[in-house]
């Protein structure tokens, strides 16, 4: 069980390296869009996230509801952006600072919460 914790964790980083580093080489460029890094990085953190809380809940580890709950909720609204900004090119700039901000946001909550 150890071995899939570990490897869901490990997957779950990859998304954020994705989702982020998707966002993060567009930052000096004039044409911001949304990217399949970004999409597919944005579904693999709701997919390995969702996961490891369910790991978490089988087990008899501690759950932070409010930490997971934080995440989901950032992590949806990023999403929506992430979804909802595929169709325009270019992306406005509140648009794309938002995903690039809130991917980071999420990070912090999971680093510091």
């Amino acid at each position: 069980m150890e071995f899939l914790r570990d490897l869901l964790v490990l997957l779950h980083f990859v998304g954020f390296a994705a989702l982020f580093g998707g966002a993060f080489v567009q930052v000096k460029g004039p044409g911001r869009v949304v990217n399949a890094a970004m999409v597919h990085g944005a579904l693999t953190q709701l997919v390995t996230g969702l996961l490891l809380v369910g790991l978490a809940e089988m087990g008899d580890a501690d759950v932070n509801h409010m930490k997971v709950g934080i995440k989901l909720v950032v992590l949806l609204v990023v999403g929506a952006l992430v979804f909802l900004g595929r169709r325009r090119d270019p992306l406005p700039a509140g648009w794309f600072w938002g995903i690039l901000g809130l991917t980071l946001l999420n990070a912090a909550v999971a680093v510091f919460v």
